[in-house]
């Protein structure tokens, strides 16, 4: 009979399926979106965009970061952050925070709509049309020019939506 041979790389199934499962910004386990929503508000808007806490383990928050630069400049602040996330959660969970450098994926979350949005169910207006393409005409590449497009339809949709719910 023929032996197996001995597979090296292995990982947990749990391990494999929550790393998919982070990497879609899909959040199982409650604990660690309560970690995401305290992070986002410890740091703010402009450092949580270029950040994203990856793990808990022992006391230490491993966070992924854009790139050297804010990784430096999160560095100094370090002691700021592990202070303020403390006091979010309300206890002294977090006793260092380790950065890397890392991809950082787009949080869903910010967006103030859902994510069945369709840009056909708010149509246009002529002038907003008139403006999109004067200003995406200077560019060449199409694949380019069509998400420049969907990206300025969606932002002047979502001003709309923002003004009008003002307006009730």
């Amino acid at each position: 009979m023929r032996k197996r041979a001995k597979q090296v790389n292995l990982q947990r199934l749990g391990n494999v399926l929550q790393g998919i499962l982070k990497k879609h910004n899909i959040f199982f386990d409650s604990e660690e979106q309560r970690l995401l929503e305290v992070w986002q508000k410890a740091v703010g808007p402009q450092i949580s965009v270029q950040t994203r806490p990856d793990r808990l383990k022992r006391n230490t928050l491993f966070v992924k970061v854009s790139s050297s630069v804010w990784m430096h400049q999160l560095h100094i602040l370090k002691q700021d952050i592990i202070e303020k996330i403390n006091e979010l959660l309300g206890k002294e969970l977090i006793k260092n925070v380790h950065f890397s450098i890392g991809a950082i994926p787009s949080t869903m979350s910010t967006n103030s709509y859902s994510s069945s949005f369709s840009p056909d169910s708010y149509p246009l207006r002529d002038k907003d049309k008139k403006l999109i393409e004067k200003s995406i005409s200077s560019v060449e590449d199409p694949e380019l020019k069509e998400i420049l497009r969907r990206v300025m339809t969606k932002n002047i949709i979502r001003r709309r939506l923002s003004a009008n719910r003002k307006d009730l």
